[in-house]
């Protein structure tokens, strides 16, 4: 076995037993990994230590920090290097090559983003979604999840949709990694009612606004404005189903595509009738 990649990767986790096993056989040319759970209780920190991770507890108090946060500050990582990596996300082989490349030949950069590719109904959406650039691996001591709401956003104790924010320059990584996030519809509904608490907390607390010019990156800055954009705008789902399905291209991508840009429609139903019931609530004697 050739020299391991001086790496700490790092895997928040609750109940992955079954996206782990594919999720760390893809990492296991890594100096180090650590695997962050919340109390699990499906067999993911057996899993975790047959594939020879740490694993390490987390115990939420609610609002601050959430689990990858904490885990940059608290844990004792034996490399400069992190990588973030959920559990279900897979890295292919091509990536430990790369890795060790890119660490190597860092020079002053603090950090790289990574490519997704989304998998839906078991395909990857080559249009909606994509490409979908994360940051995600730096010098943990150069990055931090950025903190967008002191509130209790009701949407578990792992980063939702912040973004890492480095101090130095960036780079991007060819690799690229397939996203298991959505195998079924239940599960997209199941992540994105949480994700919508979160999206309406942030909204009615006016935080979203004080933070886009901090992210690191035109095209997450971008997002971010548009976003800000859609929330003065009426038909705010149909356009979130329009940008997905029509800008993006989702409709090439088939069903699945349509079936993708609808449910972010939903999504964003959701974010809109929450917003206004906790602004409404608010207003309330």
């Amino acid at each position: 076995m050739s020299e391991r990649v001086p790496v700490s990767v790092l895997v928040p986790i609750k109940n992955e037993a079954g996206n782990l096993p594919r999720c760390l056989a893809s990492v296991q040319w890594a100096d180090e990994i650590f695997v962050v759970d919340s109390q699990s209780t499906d067999g993911s920190i057996r899993i975790a230590q047959e594939h020879g991770a740490q694993v390490v507890q987390f115990a939420f108090n609610g609002t601050w920090p959430k689990k990858k946060n904490w885990a940059l500050e608290n844990l004792p990582f034996r490399n400069e290097w992190v990588f973030i990596l959920d559990a279900d996300e897979v890295l292919p082989p091509v990536a430990e090559g790369e890795f060790r490349e890119a660490i190597a030949d860092a020079g002053e950069i603090a950090g790289y983003w990574i490519n997704r590719r989304f998998m839906f109904m078991d395909r990857w959406l080559r249009h909606a979604y994509y490409p979908n650039w994360n940051l995600r691996l730096f010098r943990h001591s150069l990055g931090r999840y950025e903190k967008l709401t002191d509130a209790d956003t009701a949407s578990g104790d792992n980063e939702v949709h912040e973004h890492v924010v480095v101090r130095g320059p960036t780079g991007r990584l060819r690799t690229e990694m397939d996203h298991h996030a959505f195998p079924s519809v239940e599960v997209f509904i199941e992540k994105h009612n949480r994700y919508s608490n979160w999206e309406a907390r942030v909204a009615a607390d006016e935080q979203l606004a004080h933070s886009s010019g901090k992210v690191q990156n035109e095209t997450v800055s971008r997002r971010r404005k548009l976003k800000l954009l859609s929330h003065r705008l009426p038909f705010r789902p149909l356009l979130r189903f329009l940008y997905i399905y029509i800008w993006q291209k989702g409709f090439l991508d088939g069903r699945e595509g349509y079936y993708f840009a609808r449910l972010h429609g939903v999504y964003e139903f959701l974010s809109v009738a929450k917003t206004y019931q906790l602004r409404k609530g608010r207003r309330s004697p």
